[in-house]
């Protein structure tokens, strides 16, 4: 195996670390402040990030095909990680923050001309944010068969009722459509009952009711993640996404990119801890000795760089499978990199932040926002457990 980058990713990782090492990383601080007194709304130093990100050539890097850079997973992988260390900040400033990045890839792999057109396009330019409205919280959704909300079929339009919660990027006044699941056919084959449909923000009956809280944290900066009330919404039967019944097979299709994604960037993040680990361990002497020399500290320093290094490898194999092979023959090594990451990551923050003793779960280093961050991909795009069961049954079903 080759584990050199190409001359393309060589580039924009060139490109992009400069652009952190000069825009992102200085801009922390008074992001973080903007983000605190702005509520919901983006903090206004981002617009300037943008525009530096877009003058730079660092825009839309994670999508494939025309709509985007044009970068395979294996290109984007190393772009991802060097955004995670800044998740609040890189991926927004160059287009490649989710739930926006998967509502792209599915209006550009499954929307009609004129959706990609009222839709798709503003969402490329960066003019207006997204958000995605599948988790609800009358039921397991973990499976996500189990998605109750009604889309029913009314002459030239779809009644919707449901109700959603944890919906990101909602509370985002920037957010202007919104794509729902729910049922249009409940006595269908249960992967057959689910579809999905375009629902502008200010359609009457749709009631954002109140901001939902992750850790403690608002994440405004993340766009926020929002409860959500359909009573009686009235959309045109042209906002379907695709054939009616196709929900479910469109959500496996964007939630494979959005898990290697969310992964990618976890990578970053452990990076980051790793590096704040060793400066903070170095610089701060216990017991007469500096912390690094405690043999707990570089047991946990040896350990961080092992299991970051495991999950790396890990994460290119399915990012290189997904390219050569498609989603499905990546099916595998998704899962498990699904699993591992958050939980690897997680582990690794926890030793960063008790480096870092009171100073870590403070307001003045960014480890508890990333550890929050970590802990909450445990359960986004699926649970810990059910990845596990799937992985489990696809183990046993080699030996039936």
């Amino acid at each position: 195996m080759d584990f050199a980058f190409d001359s393309v990713t060589e580039d924009l990782r060139e490109r992009l670390l400069r652009f952190m090492d000069e825009c992102v990383y200085p801009a922390e601080a008074a992001f973080h402040e903007q983000a605190d007194e702005s509520g919901w709304s983006p903090p206004p130093l981002l617009e300037d990030l943008k525009d530096e990100a877009r003058k730079r050539g660092l825009w839309n890097l994670f999508l494939p095909g025309d709509h985007g850079a044009g970068l395979t997973n294996l290109q984007y992988a190393p772009l991802a990680e060097i955004m995670g260390r800044s998740p609040s900040i890189a991926p927004a400033a160059t287009n490649c923050a989710a739930p926006d990045t998967g509502n792209m890839e599915v209006l550009s792999m499954f929307g009609s001309e004129w959706q990609r057109k009222e839709w798709l396009a503003p969402l490329l330019d960066g003019e207006i944010r997204s958000a995605f409205a599948m988790t609800e919280p009358d039921v397991a959704s973990s499976d996500a068969t189990n998605i109750a909300t009604s889309i029913a079929r009314d002459g030239d339009e779809y009644v919707i009722n449901g109700r959603k919660w944890f919906i990101s990027g909602a509370m985002n006044p920037s957010c202007k459509i919104f794509i729902v699941m729910g049922k249009t056919d409940p006595e269908a084959p249960s992967h057959r009952q689910q579809s999905m449909i375009l629902v502008p923000r200010d359609t009457p009956g749709m009631t954002i009711k109140r901001g939902m809280t992750v850790f403690g944290y608002t994440d405004g900066d993340h766009g926020g993640h929002a409860e959500v009330i359909f009573e009686d919404v009235r959309v045109p039967a042209d906002n379907l996404i695709g054939e009616e019944g196709g929900g479910f097979a469109i959500a496996q299709a964007r939630l494979g990119p959005g898990r290697i994604h969310h992964c990618m960037r976890l990578i970053g993040m452990a990076e980051r801890a790793i590096e704040m680990m060793c400066k903070r361990a170095l610089s701060r002497t216990t017991f007469g000795k500096p912390v690094a020399q405690q043999g707990v500290v570089q047991d946990w320093i040896a350990e961080s760089r092992v299991r970051v290094e495991q999950l790396r490898l890990l994460t290119l194999k399915a990012a290189w499978l997904m390219d050569t092979v498609g989603n499905r023959g990546a099916h595998t090594e998704i899962q498990a990199i699904k699993i591992a990451a958050p939980l690897t990551v997680e582990w690794i923050l926890d030793k960063a932040v008790q480096v870092h003793g009171a100073g870590g779960v403070s307001q003045d280093f960014p480890l508890a926002g990333l550890w929050a961050h970590a802990r909450t991909l445990r359960l986004a795009d699926g649970p810990d457990e059910v990845h596990k069961r799937s992985l489990a049954y696809r183990e046993l079903k080699k030996w039936m």
